[in-house]
């Protein structure tokens, strides 16, 4: 039988799952986020490298000894997960590394990594009873959320900021969502969602908020370490925005070491844009960590987040796993995703660049020797968000419906 508790990282406190969902009541929403901690022997028992395989029909759901939901229970319809691990000479050769690897997880149903989370919500919501769901998102969580319940027979309440990329405002549209813009920040928009989605009684899909959400995201760990034979890479790169994903990549290896699968875990890169390291400043001022909430701003988007909800969870992991942060600039960003497309064919939006560009900054400084084997990951695709690389693009001219005139234009361009 299943066995896990909830903890909360700042007191220690420990809960039953019936005594409580969401937060430690005790040290609040900021300071009270829970991890789900798995019963060691039913972890060995339960959890076999024979049981997995690099690309299962069920998906994320494959891992479903490692998650927390009903065994056999109700999941959404949806496949979610085995997004490709793409191997890259072109790149390892071009900076000198062992190997580098790109997870694409643009490749999910709503071409984002929340689609992990997003299912494990829509699992535990139908599990407890509930038929609407709500979340604060500048567009990937949101349409995320939608998706999954649109296909699951659920209504879906979003809060995002106005000026969200028109992609994925017309992405949550499309899905059937009733989409709440607010004229105002993320952090805005995501305190806003929490006092109508309680006062409604939905259930919430915010990040730090429900700890059930980074168990979700821990699968794009679990899958690298199945796709790569459980040869595990030196670094993992990822963006960081509210913290969950860096802590999902934390948790997901560290679950399979205290399932004894691996002996350790990679070292996992945090990368934050220079106008949103919230997490960053927090974690430099050192512990006990504190929340240095700013007012943030970045190219991208999906990161932009002045006030991390899980910053404690993602600084807490870092410093017990030896992790690494690192900033970038929007420029950085920017020249990330042409180079990424160039050079892979994968087209990442913003946020998605982030981590390359966080690879290559940390490569600048003599930090990656000739052998570092190296993955990053792709949290989105770069059609969520056109704007952002038009920027570094020429304008295209029109050519005349003419043979020479297309001829000329050819020649012009060699």
């Amino acid at each position: 039988m299943k066995k896990f508790l909830l903890r909360c990282l700042h007191c220690g406190r420990e809960y039953c799952p019936s005594e409580i969902e969401y937060t430690c009541p005790h040290c609040g929403d900021r300071l009270g986020t829970l991890e789900v901690i798995y019963d060691r022997g039913y972890l060995k028992k339960a959890v076999k490298r024979e049981r997995f395989e690099k690309f299962s029909p069920k998906g994320i759901w494959q891992f479903e000894a490692l998650l927390p939901v009903s065994e056999n229970g109700w999941k959404p319809p949806l496949l979610v997960g085995n997004t490709p691990l793409y191997k890259s000479r072109k790149l390892s050769e071009k900076y000198g590394v062992g190997e580098l690897f790109i997870k694409d997880d643009g490749r999910n149903p709503t071409a984002s990594f929340k689609d992990r989370a997003s299912a494990v919500a829509v699992a535990r919501a139908v599990e407890k009873g509930y038929d609407t769901l709500f979340c604060a998102s500048t567009g990937n969580a949101a349409s995320s959320l939608s998706g999954l319940c649109a296909a699951s027979g659920l209504k879906s309440y979003i809060f995002v900021p106005a000026s969200a990329p028109v992609a994925k405002l017309t992405q949550l549209q499309v899905y059937g969502a009733r989409v709440i813009p607010i004229d105002g920040s993320y952090d805005e928009a995501f305190d806003i969602s929490m006092k109508v989605g309680f006062e409604n009684n939905w259930y919430c899909r915010n990040s730090a908020i429900n700890p059930y959400l980074l168990e979700g995201k821990k699968t794009g760990a679990l899958e690298i370490a199945v796709q790569m034979n459980w040869a595990l890479p030196d670094f993992v790169f990822v963006s960081v925005g509210d913290g969950t994903v860096l802590s999902s990549f934390h948790k997901g290896f560290l679950d399979l070491k205290e399932a004894g699968l691996i002996d350790e875990i990679p070292i996992i890169v945090g990368v934050q844009a220079e106008g949103a390291d919230a997490i960053i400043r927090a974690y430099e001022k050192g512990e006990p960590f504190e929340p240095e909430d700013i007012e943030a701003f970045s190219v991208a988007d999906s990161i932009s987040v002045g006030k991390p909800r899980d910053f404690l969870k993602a600084c807490v992991y870092t410093k017990r796993n030896k992790g690494l942060f690192v900033r970038v600039s929007d420029e950085d960003i920017l020249n990330s995703i042409i180079e990424l497309a160039r050079a892979t064919g994968v087209f990442a939006e913003p946020a998605g660049a982030t981590a390359f560009a966080g690879f290559k900054k940390l490569h600048s400084q003599g930090r990656l020797s000739s052998s570092s084997r190296i993955v990053i990951v792709v949290t989105g695709n770069g059609l969520k968000d056109l704007k952002a690389p038009q920027k570094m693009l020429k304008p295209l001219k029109k050519v005349p419906a003419n043979l020479d005139k297309v001829r000329e234009a050819i020649g012009s361009d060699c």
